[in-house]
């Protein structure tokens, strides 16, 4: 089995990212409910059994943590979520989705400085889904005051996701203004 796939979530701050999981085991079960964005207790014991009774590899064991996490996000019970991100996160440190998405359900918890930060080191580990990263740490940064780089976030998202129409109709909200200084 190949490293196991996983979820990004974005409303209000952007959909999950998941880690995919190549192959027919209880790990894809897991994947395929969260990308379903069908959240219930089936789901979840679909992720519980391949994280009990499965030989994961370290990568399929994080992706599956970050898949069930995004489950209990769906589920919009964020601290199990965040133990999950946590939990892939002390598996394997680089796995960028994890950190994603632990900003994300740290900005719907209304914490959102600590979001941003997680959204920044998950988009310096280079997630499969930048521009959901980018479009929530944009949401995070607009919660915190921080109209310039929510404006410059929101278009790196728009970039990254030309057919993706949220972030495009973030950016029409806002109005560029030159400000001229003193002497200028």
């Amino acid at each position: 089995m190949t490293a196991a796939p996983s979820a990004t979530v974005v409303a209000g701050p952007a959909s999950t990212s998941m880690v995919s999981i190549i192959g027919s085991s209880r790990a894809r079960a897991c994947y395929d409910a969260a990308k379903a964005r069908q959240p219930d207790h089936a789901a979840l014991q679909a992720c519980n059994r391949a994280l009990d009774g499965e030989a994961l590899t370290p990568a399929e064991q994080a992706a599956t943590f970050v898949n069930r996490g995004i489950i209990h996000m769906q589920m919009r019970a964020l601290a199990p979520a965040i133990a999950d991100f946590d939990a892939a996160i002390a598996v394997r440190p680089g796995t960028a989705e994890a950190w994603v998405n632990k900003g994300i359900a740290l900005i719907r918890s209304g914490d959102d400085a600590a979001g941003a930060s997680l959204l920044t080191r998950g988009l310096e580990l280079g997630p499969e889904n930048p521009a959901a990263a980018h479009y929530s740490r944009a949401y995070a940064y607009e919660g915190m005051g921080r109209l310039r780089e929510a404006y410059e976030d929101y278009g790196r998202a728009a970039a990254l996701a030309p057919d993706w129409p949220e972030p495009g109709e973030q950016l029409r909200r806002f109005k560029v203004v030159r400000v001229r200084t003193a002497g200028a």
